[in-house]
């Protein structure tokens, strides 16, 4: 098991944080830690993200596990690990990318929306599948997924989750979801969005 799993197995809920400021990462990472996540993305396709992913994971330390996400190329890993980030997530399922990862000893969770590339991904040495974008995989065909997938397999749902998706994804099979602007926004308040946050705890403690 790998330490992202790890770190996502009491309260499988990652915070993508698209757009956040360097300058506003230790406010934004005590808000979320406050209402209980404790994995942390951000994503690098912005300009200024690795100075983010620094900052998050200078403020962050022990308390959390902060990696990056929208990590397009193999090149981007090694920024990743100059940052100090500790996990890779990919909105593809590039094997290269996969690879690179493997080589810096980073769990990766590639991108999937189909069984084909799910079993790709696998094959290729990915940790966990990110189930991207959700909105096209409803819960009926995760449960097919997961008949056929090895049963190990962690699966994380990302894009357009709300809290009244989490259960029946639960039921389906799901074991994480990626939270993105539906927690965090550049300019939202930091009380909206620790609220918002502890909204998805809460979604996760009801009965699948």
């Amino acid at each position: 098991m790998s330490i992202l799993i790890d770190a996502l197995s009491p309260l499988p809920l990652l915070a993508i944080l698209r757009g956040l400021p360097a300058a506003e990462a230790p406010s934004v990472a005590d808000r979320l830690l406050l209402a209980g996540l404790r994995v942390l993305e951000v994503p690098l396709n912005r300009p200024g993200a690795s100075d983010s992913l620094r900052a998050l994971v200078q403020h962050v330390g022990s308390r959390g596990l902060v990696g990056a996400g929208s990590v397009l190329h193999p090149d981007q890993v090694a920024d990743v690990v100059a940052a100090g980030g500790r996990f890779v997530v990919m909105p593809h399922g590039d094997p290269r990318v996969i690879e690179a990862c493997r080589r810096a000893a980073l769990p990766c969770v590639p991108g999937v929306a189909t069984p084909s590339e799910a079993f790709a991904a696998l094959a290729a040495g990915a940790d966990a599948l990110k189930l991207f974008p959700a909105q096209s995989l409803p819960p009926a065909i995760v449960a097919a997924w997961r008949a056929v997938l090895p049963p190990e397999t962690w699966l994380m749902m990302v894009g357009g989750i709300t809290t009244e998706s989490i259960p029946p994804y639960r039921a389906a099979g799901a074991q994480g979801f990626g939270l993105g602007s539906v927690i965090y926004q550049p300019g939202r308040s930091l009380d909206d969005m620790e609220s918002a946050a502890r909204s998805f705890v809460t979604a996760w403690s009801l009965p699948a």
